[in-house]
């Protein structure tokens, strides 16, 4: 899964995928709706890259949390973000069983689900062709 150029910005819903730059500015176009704007050096903004998920031990990467999701449901849309608390935890533990919960918060794992599933909508979500294979051999062996 490719999320390089993927960022969130704050203040604007959803996600937005960098188009060109300029001088003082970066214009972006939103996942959704395709509309392009600039976001200026003041604006706060974070590429998804550089985002992690705390656990006991280490850090992990988003791009590992979204494909471990991925993996999960074999590609296709997760759970809602507007699911209960409850729910939410629990399928986050599945995805990392060993999530800080001191550090994640349940607004953390709200928008994990939100973009993983804004990222399905645009097409942005495969697995790499390695993985595709063993999802396969365990769905044969079954």
């Amino acid at each position: 899964m490719n999320i390089e150029g993927i960022i969130n910005v704050s203040g604007k819903s959803g996600l937005h995928k960098i188009v060109s730059q300029g001088k003082n500015s970066i214009i972006v176009e939103s996942l959704t709706d395709g509309k392009r704007m600039p976001v200026y050096s003041h604006t706060s903004a974070n590429s998804l890259e550089e985002i992690g998920i705390y656990t006991y031990e280490d850090t992990i990467p988003l791009v590992d949390v979204f494909t471990n999701i991925a993996k999960k449901e074999d590609c296709k849309v997760c759970i809602s973000h507007k699911s209960s608390k409850t729910e939410l935890e629990n399928y986050f533990r599945d995805i990392i069983e060993d999530y800080d919960e001191d550090r994640v918060y349940i607004s953390d794992i709200k928008k994990v689900f939100q973009w993983y599933n804004a990222l399905h909508s645009s097409g942005l979500v495969k697995l790499p062709k390695e993985e595709k294979k063993k999802i396969k051999t365990k769905k044969e062996d079954e």
